[in-house]
């Protein structure tokens, strides 16, 4: 399932930050859409409830091949199709791939997941229920980093 969602604010310059969002639960996918939408961080949102689905997506194979690379990859790991924690390994084994800033959400404390997400070099971890200003203060500092990668229009040779 793929769903788009721009909030662009009138002093955004340059194109929306695209995030890869995938998390099998509709509540949890909610209450992300409705935290990015507070942030007023002009973004485009593709949404996969199956980790098999979004590695397409990600690889851009078959119906994705022309989807856009995603600047910031928010993943649940406990996953319908293919578990988080392989959708992770696949995107850092990648060399095209490995430089997505990843925020993993999930509900697990489990030692094994919190170990696995550590030796995996991951931007960001939150537990859900997702506490909304420490999701945004998060979102808000890889924005800024995101934004820091960006050439402008006029830029260069300055």
């Amino acid at each position: 399932m793929m769903h788009d969602s721009a909030d662009e604010s009138r002093d955004a310059i340059g194109r929306p930050m695209e995030i890869l969002l995938v998390e099998d639960s509709l509540t949890a996918a909610r209450v992300t859409m409705g935290a990015l939408r507070k942030s007023r961080i002009p973004h485009r949102l593709a949404w996969f409830t199956d980790g098999s689905e979004a590695l397409e997506f990600l690889h851009r194979e078959g119906k994705y091949v022309r989807a856009p690379r995603p600047d910031l990859v928010l993943l649940d790991l406990e996953l319908p199709g293919r578990h988080g924690r392989d959708i992770l390994a696949d995107l850092k084994a990648d060399d095209d791939l490995r430089r997505i800033p990843v925020v993993v959400l999930t509900a697990s404390l489990a030692e094994e997941d919190v170990a696995a997400v550590d030796r995996s070099d991951v931007d960001g971890y939150l537990t859900k229920p997702v506490d909304i200003g420490q999701f945004l203060e998060l979102v808000r500092k890889l924005n800024r980093f995101w934004h820091a990668d960006l050439i402008l229009p006029g830029a260069a040779g300055q």
